[in-house]
């Protein structure tokens, strides 16, 4: 063999290593990573559970940055004000269920509005034919079995059983309750003293102050949601006598009657309606305040009703444009002057615009009213009002309102809950405003929706005129002229607008 066939062999030989050596490094890493042919009994050594701790476990004291600590710290003491004030209420929280009676409209439970807890979702406002369940929440205020609710969880019913936090139940011995506030107290007779809930002061409240709610939504027991107070003073329809806390705490049905609560352990209110499109919370709940309740209670109680004075005026909200003119920054106008009432007899003029009740400055109409309404019957009180640019001083005494005069004069309302509608009496302030030439008549100021009213085509701003081709002036003419018509056959009325008159028939199921 020559030179050059040596090298060649050198040559090939020398790759031929170099390759084997590759082949071999490949296998070996092939392996240590998990490649090649192995046991069933490898694999599953492999495979084996680790033994030891199997949750990763840190304290406060590992975190090292002190702004996180401190938050976390602070996060954690409002944690344990929530447990401490739910601590507190949740053994006075109850349950109640209700038998309604049947052949009932449930006119007072509007939709959405207080709670519809439990009706019939087909037709909430055709008669019932058989008797109907009903869900709502209390909290006892009294060791000796006094529970404060809401007047329409219990309204109607047949029979009011109340299950305490321990599960014992009892049938309510006595009912009573205010339609003016939609508050009512149970009486039941346990064998021994309960846990009574304290009360707070809502005055006290600012918005933005914690708040929990308690109650038994969708039949979840001894449920606790928690938010802010929202707004103070809310006006609802459905409920004349009250101005509302609002609340984002989550309120469902179910919560009606149910606590509203301070950091504190202190109920401040009761949980009463919510604003909602679907019936579920949408973060808008209204609770009644709870020195209202400190006010209305004890006269149930004793009486059995809420006694109110009154002074026979209706009145009319300030628009800013007229408290402008007038020269005053807030007042109520009165609308109108009832012969032979209290007002009339102290001088108070339509026109008068009130400016103060007892020193007291004069907001708004709800303003007014509460203070007249609580002033103790046959008492002397001053009232301050501006007439032609002056401002008068005037003395009235306070009278126990009469039966039939309810909403629709001090507070400038009547309401028709089966109809699902607020009204007025038609002034000719009202009348500018509306910019019509109706001084007359019934001024429509709200229509729930999906109530006959709004089914027959009533809104706001219209005027009704005339009701089965009769004429009505006012809303005691409108009461009286609906008597003689059914509202399962249909009512017929007209109305009035800018837009001109139109006839409307106002039935149920429409």
């Amino acid at each position: 063999m020559n030179s050059r066939g040596m090298l060649v062999w050198r040559i090939l030989a020398i790759l031929g290593w170099l390759g084997l050596v590759a082949v071999i490094g490949t296998v070996q890493i092939w392996r240590q990573h998990g490649g090649g042919p192995r046991t069933l009994a490898a694999q599953e050594s492999r495979a084996a559970w680790p033994t030891g701790e199997y949750f990763l476990e840190g304290s406060p004291d590992s975190i090292s940055n002190p702004e996180v600590a401190s938050a976390l710290a602070q996060a954690k003491s409002l944690s344990r004000a929530f447990r401490y004030a739910a601590q507190q209420v949740l053994p006075t929280v109850v349950k109640i269920r209700t038998v309604t009676l049947p052949g009932r409209l449930g006119s007072d439970r509007l939709p959405g509005f207080p709670f519809g807890d439990m009706l019939p979702p087909e037709n909430p406002f055709s008669p019932r034919s058989q008797p109907s369940p009903g869900l709502g929440s209390g909290v006892i205020i009294h060791p000796e079995g006094i529970v404060l609710t809401n007047r329409h969880v219990v309204e109607d019913s047949q029979e009011v059983i109340v299950q305490l936090y321990d599960g014992r139940e009892y049938r309510a011995a006595d009912v009573r309750s205010d339609d003016q506030t939609d508050l009512a107290v149970l009486r039941i007779v346990p064998e021994s003293p309960l846990p009574a809930a304290r009360l707070g002061d809502s005055d006290q409240l600012e918005i933005g102050d914690w708040v929990i709610a308690i109650g038994h939504p969708f039949e979840l027991e001894q449920t606790v949601s928690a938010g802010i107070i929202s707004a103070k003073g809310r006006t609802l329809s459905a409920v004349q006598r009250a101005r509302f806390l609002q609340t984002d705490a989550a309120i469902n049905p179910g919560n009606s009657g149910g606590p509203l609560v301070n950091l504190e352990g202190e109920v401040v209110g009761i949980n009463t309606a919510i604003f909602s499109r679907t019936g579920g919370n949408q973060g808008i709940g209204f609770a009644i305040p709870i020195n209202l309740a400190k006010w209305v209670v004890p006269h149930l109680i004793e009486f059995g009703r809420v006694p109110r004075s009154y002074i026979g005026i209706e009145l009319v909200a300030l628009t800013p444009s007229e408290a402008k003119r007038a020269g005053v920054e807030q007042g109520v106008l009165v609308g109108r002057v009832f012969p032979g009432s209290p007002a009339e007899k102290a001088g108070i003029r339509r026109e008068d615009i009130i400016v103060s009740y007892d020193g007291r400055p004069i907001r708004d109409p709800a303003d007014l009213q509460e203070l007249v309404e609580r002033s103790p019957a046959d008492t002397e009180h001053q009232i301050e009002v501006l007439r032609d640019g002056r401002k008068i001083a005037l003395a009235v005494v306070v009278k126990p309102m009469p039966e039939d005069f309810g909403p629709r004069t001090l507070g400038g309302f009547y309401q028709n809950r089966d109809w699902g509608m607020l009204a007025t009496d038609m002034t000719p302030q009202a009348a500018r405003r509306l910019g019509v030439k109706i001084n007359q008549g019934v001024l429509v100021i709200h229509v729930d929706p999906g109530r006959p009213a709004a089914a027959a085509g009533l809104r706001e701003g219209m005027i009704i005129v005339e009701v089965g081709g009769k004429a009505v002036s006012n809303t005691a003419e409108f009461r009286e002229a609906i008597r003689s018509f059914s509202l399962a056959e249909g009512i017929p009325i007209t109305v009035e607008s800018r837009d001109g008159r139109k006839q409307l028939v106002v039935r149920l199921n429409q």
